[in-house]
């Protein structure tokens, strides 16, 4: 099973188009803002801090650089081929390695864990735009993945954050700059049941060792100048 030609489409499409400046991304706020934050979170569920960390879905690697500079080895993974060349652009000195990946085909995932072992996962935002029958096996891979020494941080927009995004994009004048390109390139975000995250996660083996809220910041500000802020949840999994 692999992602759809569709889906797949829409992403390379979206990162093809995408400027090169950081922070160009609605999403793609400062690391000091998003998995700085994280990993205080993240850090004292780790059972092995050794252990390669993967950027699963590193977009154009702003997150991943981050996470370069405090884990001896951080690979960056995403399945659109464009976003993996903005990552390596704006990593000349090759703080980390970067790679493109259809984490839903199990076969590559397979592989992937073959080659590394057990790895940690740091995720942002990547199971709630998925298609509806991609989201199980996504989780499932990063079961594969963390297999028994590893851990996987998951942030994910809470359902909240659909209906404010709906009201963005339905504003008078549109959405704002930034939003317009993900919806322009066929890109559903926010579209996953809060209660749905955390079944994946027990269908796919795992536990939820810790879990919480913390609002996901982005590079957008409304009209006022206020930077939008979208619910999101984040969990910590693994095996216990």
């Amino acid at each position: 099973m692999s992602v759809t030609d569709r889906y797949r489409q829409a992403w390379e499409g979206f990162w093809g188009d995408a400027p090169p400046e950081e922070g160009a991304v609605f999403w793609d706020a400062s690391p000091a803002l998003t998995v700085g934050r994280h990993l205080t979170l993240f850090e004292p569920h780790l059972a092995a801090p050794g252990l390669p960390l993967l950027d699963l879905g590193c977009g154009n690697g702003t997150q991943t650089r981050f996470l370069a500079d405090r884990f001896p080895h951080v690979l960056g993974v995403d399945l659109a081929e464009a976003a993996v060349e903005h990552a390596r652009r704006a990593d000349p000195a090759g703080q980390a390695e970067y790679r493109q990946l259809d984490a839903v085909d199990k076969a590559a995932t397979d592989q992937l864990h073959a080659e590394l072992g057990d790895v940690n996962v740091y995720m942002r935002g990547v199971l709630h735009q998925c298609e509806p029958d991609d989201r199980q096996p996504l989780v499932d891979a990063i079961a594969t993945l963390v297999g028994t020494r590893g851990r996987a941080f998951v942030v994910e927009l809470a359902e909240a954050a659909g209906r404010r995004l709906k009201g963005l994009v339905e504003a008078a004048g549109g959405p704002p700059p930034k939003l317009a390109p993900v919806f322009a390139h066929g890109i559903a975000p926010g579209e996953v049941a809060d209660a749905a995250v955390p079944e994946h996660v027990r269908a796919a083996g795992l536990t939820v060792l810790a879990s919480g809220e913390l609002p996901l910041l982005t590079t957008e500000t409304t009209a006022d100048g206020t930077r939008i802020e979208l619910p999101s949840t984040w969990l910590v999994v693994g095996r216990p």
